[in-house]
C-alpha cells in the first residue's frame, strides 16, 4: 500500500475497531476490499461523530447503487439514501464498526454495465480550521492539488491508492447526515513518510511501514 514517490502522501490507513476479523469480512462483502485498508483492535472510547468520513467515487449511478446495496446487505446502516443532487448522485452509510462511508458519482446517467469498481478512495478529515490545517500539512511535505479557500483542500496523492482531503468539520458532518458533536477516539490511524505526528484536530499519523 505504500507509495514509491519522494513527496509526502497518505500511503496507508488503519481503522481501529472492536473486531478486526468482523470488519475485514464486512469490507470484503460490501466493497470488495482485500488490502485497501488495515484493521487494528481497540476498545478506546468513542461517541458521536468521529470527525472523518471515507468516500468511494465511482463512474455512474448504477455503481453507487450496487455498492450501497452490498454494504447494507453486509450490515451497514443507511445515513442518507441514494439520491440525485445538483452535483451528481450518491448515498451515505455507516459500517458496523462505526465508520461513515459515502459512495458517489458526478455523472447522472449510466453509460456502462453495472460494476462494484470504484475510481478513488478518499479520506475526508473534518478540520476545525481548514486553512490552519492545510498549512500544517504543507509544512510536512504534502502538496496541495485543489483548494477552495477555507472550505475544502485536496492533497496530491501521487501514485498512491488513497486521496486525502480536508473539509470543515461542521460541513462534513452535515454532508454525511450526522450531528457535528463527538468525543473520544477518532478510531483511525494514518501512515506516511512524514510521520509520526498528530495534526491540529488530533488525527494520528505513523511512519510508513
Amino acid at each position: 500500500m505504500n507509495t514509491t514517490d519522494t513527496q509526502t502522501t497518505l500511503s496507508a490507513l488503519t481503522l481501529e475497531v472492536a473486531d478486526p476479523a468482523a470488519a475485514r469480512a464486512f469490507y470484503a462483502d460490501a466493497f470488495g476490499f482485500d488490502s485497501q485498508i488495515d484493521f487494528r483492535a481497540t476498545d478506546a472510547a468513542t461517541s458521536g461523530f468521529r470527525g472523518f468520513s471515507l468516500s468511494l467515487t465511482v463512474a455512474q449511478p448504477a455503481n453507487v447503487n450496487a455498492l450501497i446495496d452490498a454494504a447494507v446487505a453486509a450490515g451497514a446502516t443507511v445515513l442518507k439514501p441514494v439520491a440525485k443532487s445538483f452535483w451528481g448522485y450518491g448515498g451515505v452509510v455507516q459500517a458496523p464498526d462505526g465508520t461513515i462511508w459515502k459512495v458517489a458519482t458526478s455523472n447522472k446517467k449510466d453509460t456502462a454495465p453495472t460494476s462494484k469498481e470504484y475510481d478513488d478512495l478518499v479520506l475526508l478529515l473534518g478540520a476545525t480550521d481548514v486553512a490552519a490545517t492545510k498549512r500544517f500539512y504543507v509544512e510536512r511535505g504534502l502538496t496541495v492539488a485543489k483548494s477552495y479557500g477555507r472550505k475544502y483542500v485536496e492533497f496530491d496523492a501521487g501514485s498512491g491508492p488513497l486521496k486525502l482531503a480536508l473539509y470543515g468539520r461542521r460541513a462534513l458532518a452535515k454532508d454525511v447526515g450526522v450531528p457535528e458533536e463527538g468525543s473520544g477516539s477518532h478510531r483511525i490511524v494514518l501512515a506516511g513518510s512524514a510521520g509520526p505526528f498528530s495534526d491540529p484536530d488530533g488525527f494520528v499519523w505513523e511512519a510508513s511501514a
